[in-house]
């Protein structure tokens, strides 16, 4: 790199730290909601707190669309419901989300899909430590943006490719080819994060080895469209609003090129997480913050609620994301992800809204197309599930190989067996089996996974790592 161009980018991703040093927190003096609403404070408690081992538990929640169903819990008085007295706890990033569990800070809080997991098998790059999880809190609700240099390169939406890897593959490298090596940028919000899989798993099955071709840098999700827009990096994948953000609250700096159910539909994305010994020792405390959990994703599921959800989570305390024009609904930038009306951009002119609200975050009712077993719904954890995470992990690198005690690895990670337990109380049905084949049909490049032979899986793909992988954090 020579002088000039390292001096250019170092001021770039300096000028990213300074401009979104606030953004990492949110909103400069917000915090999480301090007082219950009359809503709540009217709700009669179905469980004695006297009853329970810690009725006082401090929660966590990211300011992203994904803490829906934490403010749904507060505002609607589900976690009171269940004799919980909660704290929530606003948090800056994926990673201070994880370790405020870990170190004890919080009881329970949203964990990325592969943080749990990861976490067991010492993957590199993860917290190792012996957290769980008994439930999803959301599957989908993320999306892949592009800048608008690589709009201008001829890069589209996913769709509008009509499945053909080769040709975006082309394209995206034929773009990556274009920078100097320096400025080849993706940036995901953890390293444990299914996003950071998916980065690898798109351009992988496109025959481009992200290795190769680009790094992966870590950055909160706050920070992500000022990045893009000063050029500090390329593209980024994190949860919404934050991929509409970069479309309706900051024209002209990017677009999505897929949303994350396009690269595997289906797809956990947050896990409740919490300490093994949180369970251990406070297991009617943990059932009854299940409990409340699912309550309020299932409120979250609603198609009459969901507007409602959307609006209310733009609140200071939540995500904070309201238009700053005079005018603009108040929930611009969080009702695409929630509603399903999603706008995919692009900067032709054309309209890409794509309206899909059964898909584009699925909090507990299934849509048809993944309905296909008795008693399935979001919340429901598969462990198998946990299974195609260790493979990527292995796969790029993260562990040397894949686990010989994977089966009991994702029993004590994923809960299943207890969320049953719990939701049966609650008379909900959940299936059987805790491990199913994914369908070929489910993902991007159309390969089936059977948890039955992962290592055969592993060895199907040409493009993988051999040695571990280094992690590039980002210097903000």
């Amino acid at each position: 790199m020579n002088t000039w161009k390292r001096r250019r980018f170092l001021q770039q991703v300096g000028a990213a730290a300074a401009g979104m040093a606030v953004s990492s927190c949110g909103i400069k003096g917000v915090s999480a909601p301090q007082e219950l609403s009359q809503a709540a404070l009217a709700v009669e408690p179905l469980v004695d707190p006297k009853s329970l081992e810690k009725p006082n538990i401090t929660v966590g929640y990211v300011p992203v669309n994904d803490c829906a169903p934490f403010a749904i819990a507060w505002e609607k008085g589900f976690f009171r419901k269940y004799g919980l007295n909660v704290t929530l706890s606003r948090e800056a990033s994926w990673a201070n989300s994880r370790d405020g569990i870990i170190f004890g800070r919080l009881d329970a809080s949203p964990v990325v899909s592969g943080a749990v997991t990861n976490a067991r098998i010492g993957a590199e790059g993860a917290r190792h430590a012996p957290l769980c999880a008994a439930m999803t809190i959301h599957r989908h609700g993320n999306a892949m943006t592009m800048n608008k240099a690589m709009w201008n390169s001829g890069l589209r939406p996913w769709h509008e490719y009509q499945g053909d890897l080769d040709k975006f593959g082309r394209d995206f490298r034929g773009y990556f080819d274009s920078l100097p090596s320096e400025e080849r940028i993706w940036a995901v919000v953890l390293s444990s994060a299914i996003y950071e899989y998916f980065v690898r798993y798109l351009s992988a099955a496109a025959g481009v080895n992200p290795t190769d071709e680009f790094r992966v840098i870590i950055i909160p999700p706050p920070q992500m469209v000022n990045n893009v827009r000063i050029g500090a990096m390329q593209a980024y994948m994190v949860a919404e609003p934050w991929n509409t953000r970069a479309i309706a609250g900051n024209e002209g700096v990017g677009f999505t090129f897929a949303q994350g159910h396009e690269i595997w539909a289906g797809h956990p994305d947050r896990l409740l997480g919490v300490m093994e010994s949180f369970i251990e020792d406070n297991p009617k405390t943990y059932r009854s913050l299940v409990k409340a959990m699912i309550e309020a994703c299932q409120y979250c599921s609603d198609p009459q609620n969901r507007p409602e959800v959307a609006k209310f989570i733009t609140s200071p305390s939540f995500t904070g994301a309201k238009p700053k024009k005079p005018g603009a609904p108040i929930d611009k930038f969080t009702r695409p992800g929630i509603v399903g009306e999603y706008n995919y951009g692009g900067f032709d002119n054309k309209s890409r809204i794509v309206n899909a609200p059964k898909e584009t975050t699925i909090f507990f009712d299934l849509p048809e197309k993944l309905a296909k077993i008795p008693g399935d719904h979001s919340t429901f954890l598969w462990q198998s599930q946990s299974i195609w995470l260790m493979t990527q992990a292995t796969r790029w690198g993260q562990i040397k190989e894949f686990p010989k005690d994977a089966l009991k690895k994702a029993r004590q990670a994923w809960r299943t067996e207890l969320y049953r337990e719990i939701a049966a109380e609650m008379g909900i049905t959940c299936p059987k089996e805790d491990y199913k084949v994914e369908p070929a049909e489910a993902f991007i490049d159309k390969r089936e996974f059977d948890p039955s032979d992962p290592v055969g899986y592993l060895r199907s793909f040409e493009i993988r790592a051999n040695q571990p992988q280094r992690f590039y954090l980002s210097q903000l």
